[in-house]
């Protein structure tokens, strides 16, 4: 083989490996229009529960049974595909965050919430952004038992562009 095609050969190799790259950590594109939004509340005193709405085509929803309190599962869906879904767990207190579509995009849920009389923020967390085909994170949170959990869903990091939410008297009980 000549060095002229071995330099060409490498040169080509070295560009697919960029692109690759390139491809997995691009930055986030905001949806244009934002996707559709569904939300789905369980009065967690007469779970387990799963099925029905909870049902989806990546691992599906149980939730647990915890005496007084309301979990929520949040759909994001674009153009007909399922692309994440935000669903709080107020057995322990845990936020699950997916993204079920590799297209660059992300968004962003911002957590708090009501207890003793004020606002208690948790931070903004998003899914991780990985190469896999569902990406999730699990946040697990000490909220008082009762509280009013506030979840509110971004295309953009500054909590603007809001996509949907779980808050205020339509709020998760952890």
């Amino acid at each position: 083989m000549s060095i002229g095609r071995r330099i060409m050969g490498l040169l080509a190799g070295a560009g697919l490996a960029v692109g690759a790259l390139i491809g997995t950590a691009a930055p986030a594109q905001a949806y244009s229009p934002n996707p559709d939004f569904n939300k789905y509340y369980r009065d967690t005193d007469n779970c387990p529960c799963s099925g029905g709405t909870l049902a989806d085509p990546f691992d599906g929803t149980t939730f647990a049974k915890d005496a007084g309190g309301y979990a929520v599962k949040m759909e994001l869906v674009d153009d007909g595909w399922f692309v994440g879904k935000v669903e709080f767990h107020p057995n322990d207190e845990k936020l699950w965050i997916y993204d079920t579509k590799n297209d660059g995009d992300t968004y962003f849920v911002s957590v708090g919430y009501f207890s003793g009389g004020s606002y208690h923020d948790l931070g903004t967390f998003s899914p991780p952004g990985t190469s896999a085909v569902v990406d999730k994170r699990i946040k697990d949170f000490d909220i008082p038992e009762g509280a009013s959990v506030d979840i509110s869903v971004y295309d953009a990091s500054g909590h603007s562009d809001l996509i949907g939410a779980a808050r205020g008297t339509g709020a998760a009980v952890a």
